[in-house]
């Protein structure tokens, strides 16, 4: 019992003396402890609205540290949009827009190129679909021939535009899933591949579908700032459009995660931490803050 409480208990205990004494109403005994009960009550009550607020701070402060990951951030090049995941970024390598992860272990786990080029005879809906229900052939360092497994090759409406949909195992890169969208937009060709390694491919699939979900294209015409550089007119789109990062020389990158633990925290971990830090150190404010009532 703190002393505010303590004080109104031998105030009730006073009020009870005086309306006792001869000639006063009589007041029974019981009554403080109906009043012992009530400050009981009160002092639940107060530590269950700080238990309360406690959860809620926790609740806001996770959600601030987790806000930036989740809320999907759009990426806008000069033909297409999408909806990257979280903790994804994209850069101009060349002609090509490379998006991956800032991960570097997740870099070797997938990776989205979007390319464009100006139009030609071989650019069109049906020639594209043609081209990737056939089997991808070309040759590995030491003369070894890759040819890959198609799964699927069909026109898919994607936000009131026709896209050429296909997967493709071994297309690219050995050991790699290779999912294309390629559709033509007034002049231009344009093209959209998401590779994933062959091991996380079903935990990719739901990103994957996600970011098509979203995906839109459009002719921005060049000019100014907006010039950008596009694949030649004779170019095949959907040749070499994948690019996977930091081979050395081996196939199967999946295999390449680094071992354990150790390294410095990105970032996001920092945050996390952090953030957990100032949770505990609320808690314990709190808990010690009721010991001295």
């Amino acid at each position: 019992m703190n002393n505010r409480d303590r004080r109104s208990v031998i105030e009730m205990r006073k009020l009870i003396i005086l309306a006792n004494r001869p000639g006063k109403v009589k007041i029974d005994s019981k009554l403080i402890i109906i009043f012992q009960g009530l400050l009981k009550f009160k002092r639940g009550l107060v530590a269950m609205i700080r238990i309360n607020i406690f959860f809620l701070m926790l609740f806001l402060i996770c959600g601030m540290m987790t806000s930036k990951d989740v809320q999907a951030k759009r990426f806008t090049s000069q033909y297409t949009e999408f909806e990257l995941p979280p903790g994804w970024q994209c850069a101009l390598e060349g002609t090509e827009w490379v998006c991956q992860s800032d991960n570097d272990d997740r870099k070797k786990e997938a990776i989205i190129i979007l390319a464009a080029k100006i139009r030609g005879p071989q650019d069109s809906l049906d020639q594209y679909q043609a081209y990737l229900k056939a089997p991808k052939t070309f040759t590995l360092p030491g003369g070894k021939t890759q040819v890959s497994e198609g799964k699927y090759a069909s026109v898919k409406d994607i936000n009131g535009h026709h896209w050429v949909d296909s997967l493709h195992l071994a297309s690219e890169v050995p050991g790699f899933y290779t999912r294309y969208l390629a559709t033509v937009k007034e002049d231009l060709g344009v093209a959209v591949t998401f590779s994933v390694a062959k091991d996380h491919y079903q935990a990719y699939q739901a990103i994957f579908d996600s970011i098509v979900a979203t995906l839109r294209v459009f002719r921005q015409k060049a000019g100014g700032s907006n010039d950008f550089a596009l694949k030649k007119k004779e170019d095949n789109l959907l040749d070499d459009t994948t690019f996977i990062p930091d081979t050395d020389g081996k196939f199967d990158i999946a295999q390449k995660k680094k071992k354990g633990a150790s390294g410095a925290m990105s970032p996001s971990d920092m945050m996390m931490y952090g953030g957990l830090a100032l949770v505990a150190l609320i808690g314990f404010m709190i808990s010690k803050k009721k010991k001295k009532k």
